[in-house]
């Protein structure tokens, strides 16, 4: 009875779906090393990544307000999402938190060592840098939150839940969950 369940569940309006991976590099400092950081991340996505200035100076941390510090790629589309975040699940050793997980579908999780990812090599140039990745989930409906004209908020039962983001990623990623 459970699976013919799951199976309803996953038709139409249900169907739970990748909106988005964002890559997050923190680099904390100006100059060279973000030059570095953007090398990573094209190597990773394959995209050009936008650059995160700093909001206030800190002299402690020797950084000025408005240099950038930090790099993040916004990756859309299922076929390129699944292929990246499978990628760089391999790097995890396909095993996550329950913590990783958030009540409204959004999956976060870190990696230490950019060198890990599966067809990246280690470049003594650029060094090794980590990186946060959140995944957005959602299902179809969701855009009326987003639209210009008339938006509305999407409702509690049409939200992603916790588990549901779990089994999500169980069945479409062989993922262990502890």
């Amino acid at each position: 009875m459970a699976s013919t369940e799951t199976e309803a569940t996953d038709a139409g309006m249900r169907k739970i779906s990748i909106g988005k991976v964002v890559i997050n590099i923190g680099v904390g400092k100006s100059g060279e090393a973000v030059e570095r950081a953007r090398k990573v991340l094209e190597q990773i996505t394959s995209q050009k990544p936008s650059a995160r200035k700093a909001k206030k100076s800190i002299r402690d941390f020797g950084t000025h307000q408005g240099e950038p510090i930090g790099l993040v790629t916004t990756t859309r589309g299922q076929e390129r999402c699944k292929e990246l975040i499978s990628r760089l699940l391999i790097a995890r050793e396909k095993k996550m938190n329950s913590s990783s997980f958030d009540e409204r579908g959004s999956v976060s999780f870190g990696l230490k060592e950019h060198i890990e990812i599966p067809g990246i090599r280690y470049d003594p140039e650029i060094g090794i840098w980590g990186m946060n990745v959140s995944v957005l989930l959602e299902r179809p409906g969701y855009r009326v939150s987003r639209r210009m004209r008339k938006s509305s908020s999407v409702g509690k039962g049409h939200v992603v839940s916790k588990e549901e983001a779990m089994e999500f990623f169980k069945r479409q990623f062989e993922v262990t969950i502890e």
